[in-house]
This record gives structure tokens, sequence and C-alpha cells, in this order.
């Protein structure tokens, strides 16, 4: 908000309260027929604006925080909305969007005397690392990446070590950024076009989400939620924490806890690691992102989660589960991401750290054993699997 107000010379009004009674107040005050708003799609937004309505303020819609908006690409053949991603993002593309939108030099606007700017004064964490905030930075941070990481995206984007990865999510989120402006920098080239796809995700999830709102919470494929699963415990403490036992899963949970964010490769890693291993619903995981994340989105969570339980949109034929001891040695092969947020297992070489139960000196500085045997878990997630195919 502060790097908003700085955009507009000081201009910005934060003004607390319950959101009918302020807004009829300055409709009232500047005798104003209508409200403004963004188009909001989610549950939660989109209640909100309908009780705005259904209080009598008239509100104005204009845009999208998408490309192109939930709800319009659909089946060409019957005009239903797509629940597979391969033929949404064709779809997608041939609708195509519009140029971003020119900002303009004045907007004419009444200055309001009088009123408090009534900026948040949020304490942080005390070791917490945030990112520079604002559409300046964001512009900043994807110039960054189009020099340095874009035309290499297709290869780097999984290696958690590397900054290959754009951190658009979180301007994306917060509305400093659009999405056409992003695509407005692409080309053909197929890093350009990964890239492109992973956009396109976003707008996918939040398509399905926007036709299936109780999927916010609920099982998109409902013989889920009559698998069998454990409660919450011990291990659950363990995961949220990043003591594991599993490096490449414990380097993750600590990125989230001290960064608010969480490479997207780790974060399937992670999630695969709580349904599968530990045999938890994913709305424990989903909530424990939405608590952390800055760039807490909840259609892109609510249904990544989902896709990684095997319960989601685009279910693979086979139920997959994540190595979290291969997907290590895979996407950190020199360890270098582990040792950066797992400082116990610092000494350890490459060939060591992803099984550190294998050298005789990994848990010299505290370090914790593992809480699961992965392997012995993995059968027990498909015996589990079974009884719900068979019911």
């Amino acid at each position: 908000m502060r790097a908003l107000d700085d955009s507009l010379g000081g201009a910005l009004h934060v003004i607390s309260g319950d959101y009918i009674d302020v807004l009829k107040d300055l409709m009232k005050r500047y005798n104003a027929t209508s409200v403004h708003v963004s188009a909001e799609y989610e549950p939660y937004g989109a209640a909100r604006d309908q009780k705005c309505e259904d209080a009598g303020i008239p509100l104005v819609r204009t845009g999208s925080p998408y490309a192109v908006a939930p709800g319009r690409v659909r089946k060409p053949s019957d005009g239903t909305p797509y629940r597979v991603y391969t033929p949404f993002y064709k779809a997608w593309c041939a609708h195509g969007w519009r140029k971003p939108a020119i900002t303009p030099k004045i907007i004419p606007a009444i200055k309001p005397e009088g009123f408090a700017r009534e900026f948040p004064d949020w304490q942080l964490p005390t070791g917490t690392v945030i990112t520079e905030a604002g559409e300046k930075a964001a512009l900043k941070r994807f110039k960054q990446f189009q020099a340095k990481a874009l035309d290499t995206y297709d290869e780097d984007r999984n290696m958690a070590a590397i900054d290959g990865t754009s951190k658009m999510s979180a301007p994306l989120k917060w509305g400093e950024i659009h999405p056409r402006t992003l695509l407005a920098e692409l080309g053909e080239s197929k890093a350009h076009d990964v890239f492109r796809k992973e956009i396109a995700w976003r707008e996918f999830y939040a398509d399905i989400l926007f036709h299936n709102p109780h999927t916010e919470s609920e099982y998109y494929a409902p013989k889920f939620a009559q698998m069998r699963y454990d409660q919450p415990g011990e291990n659950f403490i363990a995961w949220c924490e990043g003591k594991t036992g599993y490096p490449f899963v414990d380097a993750a949970m600590r990125q989230l806890l001290h960064e608010g964010w969480m490479h997207n490769r780790t974060r399937m890693v992670v999630a695969s690691f709580l349904v599968k291993d530990l045999h938890l619903e994913w709305q424990h995981g989903a909530n424990f992102f939405m608590e952390h994340l800055v760039d807490f989105d909840v259609a892109s969570n609510s249904h990544g989660w989902q896709w990684t339980a095997g319960c989601g949109t685009d279910a693979s034929p086979y139920y997959r589960i994540f190595n979290p001891i291969e997907q290590g040695k895979r996407f950190d092969p020199n360890g270098d991401y582990i040792r950066k947020y797992v400082p116990e297992l610092a000494h350890l070489s490459a060939d060591e750290i992803h099984e550190p139960w294998l050298a005789p000196t990994a848990y010299e500085k505290g370090y914790v054993k593992r809480i699961v045997d992965h392997a012995t878990e993995r059968l027990e997630s498909l015996a589990r699997l079974e009884e719900i195919k068979t019911t």
C-alpha cells in the first residue's frame, strides 16, 4: 500500500471499518452514484461484492486480474467449461486477450480533505524476509527475469537452488502487475511458451474454481473424500516446521517459514509428502500454505494441492507419489538449496546430503531422524487407494 501511495504522490486513502458502512458514507459524502471495482471471481470476493449490491451499493466491474476472465473460455461444441488443462490452454490462446492498458497521465478525481490515512503498522516476526513491493518493483523484477532467465526458463524452472523463476506470483496475486503485461513480452520460443503455459495454469485454476466454488475446500474428485486418512499430530507438526528428516522437504518448508514463498517444484514435493507419506488430507497443507504464503491465491493453492493429491483436474492415469529423495537429487543435485535452508547438513557432500541416514556424520549438528520410511508409506498409500477403487 505504501508503494502504491508513493506512485500516486501520497494520494492513497486507507479507511478501516465495515466495508458497507464505509462505502455508503463515502457515496453520501461525495454524492457518488456507483463504486468502480475490478471484477472478483474467487468465492470470498464475489460474495463480498454481492453483499455490497444487496445493500444497495451499485458496483461497476471493470477488468479482472486475469488475461481472460474466468467463465469466458468454453468448449465450442456445447458451451460447457473445460475440465482438462491442455484443451483449455489451446482455447485460451485462441480466445486471446487485450493489450496492456496504457497508464493515464492524469486521473480526474476528488481530493478528500481531512480523511484519516489509516495505514496498518504490522510488525514482522524476527528474521522474516520480505521482498520489495509495488508495481515499480514488480516491473523491475520481471525485466531482470527477461534478461537473465526467461530464455532458459524451460530448462531451469524446476531447479530449486537457482534463481530461474519469475517470482511474479505475489505481484500477480496483489495486483502489482497484470498477466497481460507479462504476456505482451513473450515470443514464440520453447522457453517463452513454457512460461506462457504457467500463466495459463493460473487462469485455468481460476476458471475451475469459478465453476466449482465448493472445491476451495472440498474434493474435486469426490471419491477421494472416502479414502482413509490419518489425523494430524506430531508428524504434521514436524512437516510444518521442516523437521521431517527428509532434507529436500525440510528445506522447502523452512524456505516457506522464512520467506513466505516456496519454489513451485518443492510445493509439489512437500504436498505429496503430506498426503501420500503422512496420509493426511490435502486441506491441512492448503490451510498451512494459506497462512504463510505471500503469494497465496485460493484457486492455485486449492487446485495445486488437489492435483498433487491425485483428486484434482488433469489427474494422471496413475497415482503419482513423489519420491522426496529422488526429487532432491534431480532438482538440487549439488545440495545447495538444502544447505541454504538446512544448515545442520551444510557439512555433507552432494553424495551424502540427500540421504543423511547413510552418512556417518549427518546427525552431529542436530538434524532430525526420518519420521517415516518413504518406501513403506508409498505402499501404504497405494493400498488405501485400492480401497476406494473397490467401493
